[in-house]
């Protein structure tokens, strides 16, 4: 990574709560934060909006669909990141969120589940081809005018997190909670299996 972040002694305001939340939680500060450290008001907007978007959804759905754009794009850093945050959260077991992984299809997901992660998908891989078919199906399955709408901004948003950490080349942390075997699955669309997660920050 190119960029450099501030040290832990010249952050301050947003920036110093970013670092302070990694450390409470798992004792350093993972390379993410201390890239969009470096603008601290984007993050603080970043944040704003996925807590605009949860209330409608539920931190389920908002997980699956931030899983689901993850996937596509695809983002090592946000699979290890949300994957543990679908566990603690419990959205489901490891063992189902495994199988996500690997293959979200077949992971005995509810029809509403299977919808968010496709449509979440084909936002982060084709958007511009995309019609009133692909919102017809989240319809389908029950979701509201408001739900659809904050389904499409919690996959866009976490396009816009993912790819800025991918060009900026940000290094991939080990995520505490996270299992090899679990690792191995959640990085399956990424290619690269754990040695990306592999990478552990001096942070």
């Amino acid at each position: 990574m190119i960029v450099h972040p501030p040290t832990a002694d010249e952050v301050e305001g947003h920036a110093a709560q970013m670092y302070a939340d990694d450390l409470n939680a798992d004792g350093f500060v993972y390379q993410y934060t201390q890239a969009m450290a470096i603008n601290p008001d984007a993050h603080a907007a970043f944040q704003a909006l996925m807590r605009a978007v949860v209330p409608s959804i539920g931190i389920r759905t908002f997980e699956l669909a931030t899983l689901g754009a993850a996937r596509a794009i695809p983002s090592p850093h946000c699979l290890l990141a949300h994957g543990r945050k679908m566990l603690r959260a419990g959205g489901m077991g490891e063992e189902q969120l495994a199988r996500v992984g690997r293959d979200y299809e077949d992971a005995g997901l509810s029809d509403a589940d299977i919808a968010v992660m496709t449509y979440a998908e084909r936002l982060s891989t084709d958007p511009a081809a995309m019609t009133d078919d692909d919102t017809r199906a989240l319809r389908e399955v029950g979701f509201s005018d408001r739900q659809i709408v904050d389904i499409t901004l919690a996959a866009a948003v976490r396009n816009y997190f993912s790819r800025a950490l991918l060009a900026l080349a940000v290094p991939i942390d080990q995520v505490p909670g996270i299992t090899p075997d679990l690792a191995d699955a959640l990085l399956t669309p990424c290619g690269t299996g754990l040695d990306a997660a592999s990478r552990t920050a001096d942070a």
